[in-house]
Parts: C-alpha cells; sequence; structure tokens
C-alpha cells in the first residue's frame, strides 16, 4: 500500500514483524514493515520523525551506488576468490569434509555470508577491489562459521588462533582500504 507521510512517499507493507522496519532502497525508495496491529496513522507518524533520517540514508546510497562500477568480472572474482579459498580450506578440511562451493554475488550489506547448510559461500563482487589481505580475512571468517555459527567468543577465539591479525584486515575493508 502506498502512504505518504510528512510529505514522504512510502511503500507499507503488513506483515508479521515484532516491530515497524523501515528501509531505504539504493533507488531511494522507501519501504516499510509492520505489524498487522499498528494502524496506518502510527506508521505515518513513525515515518514523519524518521525523515532526518530517511533524508541521510538516501543521501548515503546516492553516493554508494557507485561502487558496483568498475568491478572485476564474475570470472575474475570467482578466479581470485576459489585461489584464497583452496589456500584456507585445508585448515577446515576436518570439520568441513566437502570443499564449500564460492559464488560471487553484489551484495548490498555484507562482504560475504556463510551458507553452511548447503555448503556454499557467497562472497561480495566489491571485495575483489580490497587488498588481498582483507580478502583472505573474509574468505576465513565465513569458513570459521561453519564451526562457530554466530559472532560469539568462540568464533573470535577461533579466528584469533586461525588469523591473529584478523582486527587489522578487517580495518582494511573500511573506506578505500588502501
Amino acid at each position: 500500500m502506498n502512504r505518504t507521510a510528512g510529505g514522504i512517499s512510502y511503500t507499507l507493507e503488513k506483515k508479521r514483524v515484532k516491530n515497524i522496519n523501515l528501509r531505504v532502497k539504493s533507488d531511494g525508495e522507501i519501504h516499510v514493515s509492520a505489524p498487522r496491529y499498528i494502524s496506518a496513522a502510527e506508521v505515518d507518524r513513525f515515518v514523519a520523525s524518521k525523515a532526518d533520517w530517511i533524508k541521510k540514508a538516501r543521501n548515503r546510497a546516492e553516493t554508494a551506488a557507485p561502487q558496483f562500477d568498475n568491478l572485476p568480472s564474475e570470472a575474475d572474482c570467482l578466479a581470485l576468490f576459489n585461489e584464497i579459498s583452496d589456500k584456507i580450506y585445508p585448515i577446515f578440511k576436518a570439520a568441513v569434509p566437502i570443499k564449500p562451493e564460492i559464488r560471487v554475488k553484489p551484495l548490498k550489506s555484507a562482504w560475504g555470508i556463510c551458507h553452511y547448510k548447503q555448503n556454499y559461500i557467497t562472497l561480495n563482487s566489491a571485495l575483489a577491489a580490497k587488498p588481498r589481505a582483507a580478502v583472505e580475512y573474509v574468505i576465513m571468517h565465513e569458513y570459521a562459521h561453519f564451526i562457530e555459527h554466530n559472532h560469539q567468543k568462540g568464533f573470535h577465539d577461533l579466528m584469533m588462533r586461525l588469523m591473529p591479525d584478523y582486527k587489522e584486515r578487517r580495518k582494511l575493508l573500511k573506506g578505500n582500504g588502501k
């Protein structure tokens, strides 16, 4: 359902969620999901109260869009990611008997996603433009999720044991990574 609140046009979807969720898509479009029991007027008030945040999010989306321009091809990404994966996988072979498939996709909010139940890892194509140490970190991070599925203490202990400089490598993912 299309609505307008405080001069902001948005799409409202009522569904089984606990909170009002507001998302600004990369094209600047606003999508809101809300619990069925919350009135549209209450959602309108919420959206209007977030006008400043929405404006900033739209500005970020406009400046972030070029990140997908001039990226290496999918084949080049796969070649790089598989080369690094081939070096990291032996560390995990005892816990992960079948080497996970590496997939490439332009992700919006993550460098990689581990699908341990389906035995594959999806890596952000933009990662190929980052320094090799950062790529190694992300691939090691995703492999570590095959053993420690969440980001609790065991996961960080495992990362520290396998890649003692992982925190420094993670910093390479910020900004231009140089």
